[in-house]
């Protein structure tokens, strides 16, 4: 039996495509799910990532999402006590939808009006654009240290990974603002080997790996 969801608006249409669309086709539902990629988060750091969407509407995305299946609440034991959102096991599953749609869309024309990123939507694309056979056979591990936060970066065997959290055994520990980080990754910038603290030529190595794409062929 082909059920239609019982809330909100849907397509009607038995299609894979549009009852995926039923449930995170709706305005941020997928930035949402982009900004939980890399682990929970409170509502107040969904705001600080996604800062053009209204509360009201984040919080009515995060609802509908609940109620699908695809995003739990979670409250945080003692000292933190916090309640916070997390992909569960079927939305993480729309990692690779994600990253799909960030490969497509890096093609795209960029807006001629200003544009904001929050950090995990800049690791995130970091995902899409590497690079493996620029890497090739290179290994190295980067801890990132972007304005206040701390991430894990490891290229190894053809493979990127970038999570949350320090590492202890990094070749590199680099300390930036993301944007100019963004800025020396794309050759927007000179290189500036007085942010990393380890192997800065490695570290420098490292950034040629994300190239952007070419632009998509389409009018002016």
């Amino acid at each position: 039996m082909i059920l239609a969801m019982s809330q909100g608006r849907t397509y009607h249409d038995a299609c894979g495509m549009a009852r995926a669309l039923d449930r995170v086709g709706e305005r941020w539902a997928m930035m949402i799910v982009r900004e939980l990629l890399m682990g929970p988060k409170r509502f107040t750091d969904l705001r600080t990532g996604l800062p053009t969407a209204s509360p009201n509407v984040l919080a009515q995305r995060l609802r509908e999402l609940e109620r699908d299946g695809i995003v739990a609440k979670r409250r945080l034991p003692p000292p933190a006590a916090s309640q916070v959102y997390e992909l569960t096991d079927w939305g993480r599953e729309l990692e690779d939808v994600a990253l799909a749609l960030g490969r497509w869309g890096a093609r795209a024309p960029m807006s001629p009006e200003g544009t904001t990123m929050s950090v995990d939507a800049f690791l995130v694309s970091l995902t899409t654009l590497f690079d493996p056979e620029r890497a090739h056979d290179f290994a190295f591990r980067a801890e990132l240290r972007l304005g206040g936060e701390r991430f894990r970066a490891r290229v190894a065997d053809g493979r990127f990974v970038v999570e949350r959290g320090e590492d202890p055994g990094a070749d590199a520990i680099v300390t930036t603002e993301m944007f100019p980080l963004v800025e020396m990754m794309h050759g927007w910038a000179p290189f500036d080997p007085a942010i990393v603290e380890g192997d800065a030529e490695g570290f420098r190595h490292f950034l040629t790996l994300f190239p952007l794409p070419e632009p998509a062929a389409v009018p002016v």
